[in-house]
């Protein structure tokens, strides 16, 4: 009995993993991938295999992996052909993120061909033991070991059928991939040394695609040079070091899909001691889910700080910030929550919807009247510490009513602050707006260098409240600017409920 048992077992294992290795390497996803929508595909091969379309040649290089992949770009949003390969050049600058999305995809590929593979191997088996029944009620065969053989040889024989599929008649037309080194393509460039092993499709390279790839690659050096030198800088600033009691949380807003700048803002962080992000919205252009390559990279830059956002303007819809939520990130919800250091925060989301041009519309309700309805909320309990919307027109009627401490904003992509406010109840706050982080110029900012100055500021928060500010910039020349530190002075006149 234990032996059958045993010999089943061995049978289901071995059936099973030949099945759902065939259902792996036959199945495909779609996912948004470095901003198109891509098909990916599991390959018998150990290449990652990149199909961009009929306007540029086809790329591959090293899966690294037992298997290979192949993703076809589809659907995308950019404008123009050099716009693309632009892009394509600045996500490369940072690919962790897109590199996890695809790994994601084939993990998920792989368990649903291990379900199916393994409850397809069932089915022999349940048919032989009901064969298996009926012979043991008859006299034992001296030979009945060979129906385990006949087992594994019709599964063996299934499995490679569904991986070959002969049935399927190949196109008379198409002809197999030939590969030559991108060195080889373009020799006038000179490769970075991670861009060695990459191959182009042979023969698909025309003067025209040739000039892209070269604005591509240098596209790409001049991005990966620019922003590791800067986050190399960075750990070097002279910042100001949190004492002890104090908790201090990152400002950034205006990112506008500079997944660049991430690496600095985070090295920037580090070096002032920033155990917390607070995002004051814009990290997309258009809100769209083909931007979900600047929300991984974020995440990815600062998945383990505490992390607060109130998307902007630029953000609007659901995918921004539902995407955000799943990954962690507290969103506005219309309460008052915890924030940095243990005091308490207010966030809300920009009413307004703006695409990549500089119109907007008023959607739900207009800016002013967005900041009564924030103002009723601030001043319904406990004073609030920090009011973290995107425009700071949002916070005025909660200041005059003296009900926060501190409105930290963006929109305007320049500094502006800190402005210190009397409310009418005798209470001071203050408002500061940083500038764009990404260094934007309207509404996109992703590029091989910054289109203006980039800005992140550090917040320090004590005993629950927010203390001071430091402005850190970095020039489109690569230097840094450190602003002094600020200390925000912090009356209230009395009252019982505070």
């Amino acid at each position: 009995m234990i032996r059958r048992l045993l010999g089943y077992v061995l049978a289901w294992l071995l059936l099973a993993a030949a099945l759902s290795f065939a259902v792996l390497i036959t199945s495909s996803t779609t996912i948004t991938l470095a901003s198109h929508d891509t098909k990916v595909a599991p390959q018998l091969s150990r290449w990652t295999t990149i199909r961009t379309g009929p306007l540029l040649p086809d790329l591959r290089l090293p899966s690294h992996s037992w298997i290979g992949v192949e993703l076809t770009l589809g659907n995308t949003r950019a404008s123009s052909t050099d716009q693309l390969v632009e892009r394509w050049a600045q996500i490369a600058v940072r690919p962790e993120s897109q590199v996890d999305r695809v790994r994601s995809a084939v993990r998920h590929l792989a368990v649903d061909a291990a379900l199916r593979g393994g409850s397809a191997a069932l089915i022999p088996l349940a048919a032989f033991e009901l064969v298996a029944v009926r012979r043991r009620r008859e006299p034992v065969e001296p030979h009945a070991g060979r129906q385990w053989v006949a087992v594994g040889l019709v599964g063996a024989l299934a499995t490679g059928l569904l991986a070959w599929q002969p049935w399927r008649s190949p196109d008379p037309l198409w002809v197999a991939d030939e590969w030559e080194p991108l060195a080889d393509v373009a020799p006038e460039l000179t490769l970075p040394k991670e861009l060695h092993d990459v191959q182009v499709a042979k023969g698909s390279t025309t003067d025209a695609t040739r000039r892209l790839l070269a604005s591509a690659v240098q596209s790409y050096r001049q991005g990966k040079e620019f922003y590791a030198r800067a986050a190399a800088k960075a750990r070097g600033l002279d910042l100001r070091q949190p004492e002890k009691g104090e908790t201090v949380a990152l400002l950034v807003a205006d990112r506008h899909d500079n997944i660049g700048m991430d690496e600095v803002v985070r090295a920037i962080g580090d070096t002032g001691g920033a155990t917390a992000i607070l995002d004051a919205g814009d990290d997309t252009s258009s809100g769209e889910a083909w931007e979900a390559f600047s929300l991984d990279s974020l995440d990815d830059a600062f998945h383990d700080l505490d992390r607060w956002v109130a998307p902007g303007n630029h953000d609007q819809g659901t995918f921004v910030r539902d995407y955000l939520h799943d990954h962690g990130w507290v969103v506005p919800t219309g309460k008052v929550v915890e924030g940095p250091g243990g005091s308490t925060l207010l966030s809300a989301d920009d009413p307004r919807a703006s695409g990549l041009g500089i119109w907007r519309d008023d959607t739900t309700m207009s800016v002013p009247e967005l900041g009564q309805a924030i103002a009723d909320v601030a001043c319904k309990g406990k004073r609030v510490g920090t009011l973290l919307v995107h425009d700071s027109d949002a916070g005025t009627e909660s200041l005059r009513r003296g009900c926060v401490d501190l409105v930290l904003s963006g929109h305007v992509h320049v500094e502006v602050g800190p402005d210190r406010v009397e409310g009418a109840n005798g209470d001071t706050g203050w408002t500061y707006t940083v500038g764009t982080t990404g260094g934007a110029a309207y509404a996109f900012a992703l590029g091989s260098k910054l289109r203006r100055a980039a800005m992140v500021t550090l917040v320090t928060y004590a005993d629950g409240r927010p203390v001071g500010l430091q402005g850190v910039t970095l020039q489109t020349n690569g230097v840094f600017s450190v602003g002094a530190y600020k200390p925000l002075a912090l009356t209230r006149a009395a009252d019982p409920r505070r």
